[in-house]
């Protein structure tokens, strides 16, 4: 992933069918070595499936080639061979629909950036943490190597693109009332934090919010992209489950602190933070 580079600024039509062929290859090539059945399967098991939105992103889930890696989901694979689960993954894009298709009992977890902030705490329950990250501003920087947003106070009277749903909505809105000056947010309901990003490599939009962990494995390839101006103080990532599933979510949580004793737990972990 840290060497995609980027040729020419495509428009966001392309984004969108460059998405939708990643995500149906992806599909494809695990049902190929899969056989018939879900959506990336992990593991069969007499237990129920466990259904699982996982955001399609460089840290989250992605695929380079024919290889499928994400610290979600090889940590997710790892918990489905531990216990013997069935677990279907469904790669996607729009946190706001899958928080709702969460609601509607299509999905079990979601796993995605959603930090456990006192709002989201109201709604679902968390996982133990799984990671820490932060909200950050993506931006170009021009020939000189400058930007036009050098803190938080700077973003007074901009607006800055999020994914519909995110986190980073509230805080925005916090950030705003703080600074007392207006910060435009446009929604964006088609795309997720990746595309966000390489909407601004392109010049197609002037600012980002997005989580640091994506925004940094990617910006390798765009040395013109700033990531550096922090939006939130670091925050714990969790999984998120409905309300009343309190039985998976213990279950996770047992899972998790056996699992980080594991050498392969420490492996992929390093791989993706070390």
């Amino acid at each position: 992933m840290k060497n995609r580079k980027m040729l020419l600024k495509p428009s966001l039509r392309i984004y969108v069918l460059l998405l939708v062929a990643a995500i149906g290859a992806m599909i494809a090539l695990y049902r190929c070595s899969h056989g018939k059945g879900g959506m990336l399967p992990i593991a069969q098991g007499e237990n129920d499936t466990i259904d699982i939105a996982l955001e399609y992103s460089p840290f989250s889930l992605y695929m380079y080639g024919d290889t499928l890696g994400g610290f979600n989901y090889e940590l997710l694979k790892l918990i489905g061979q531990y216990k013997g689960l069935k677990m279907e993954m469904h790669p996607m894009v729009n946190l706001g629909e899958s928080l709702s298709l969460l609601d509607e009992g299509v999905y079990d977890i979601v796993a995605a950036q959603v930090p456990a902030t006192v709002d989201f705490k109201r709604r679902y329950l968390f996982t133990d943490s799984i990671y820490l990250d932060r909200q950050v501003l993506v931006q170009l920087k021009d020939s000189l190597g400058k930007k036009s947003v050098e803190s938080q106070l700077d973003i007074a009277g901009k607006t800055v693109y999020v994914v519909d749903g995110s986190p980073a909505i509230s805080r925005i809105e916090n950030l705003s009332r703080e600074l007392g000056d207006t910060i435009g947010v446009a929604r964006e309901s088609r795309y997720g934090q990746e595309q966000l990003f390489l909407m601004v490599a392109s010049g197609e939009i002037k600012f980002a919010v997005i989580s640091y962990k994506v925004a940094s494995s990617m910006s390798a390839g765009y040395p013109d992209v700033d990531i550096s101006t922090d939006v939130s103080f670091n925050q714990l990532q969790s999984w998120v489950l409905r309300k009343h599933s309190t039985a998976l979510r213990d279950s996770l949580n047992v899972w998790l602190k056996e699992l980080r004793q594991t050498p392969a737990y420490k492996e992929i972990y390093n791989r993706y933070f070390e």
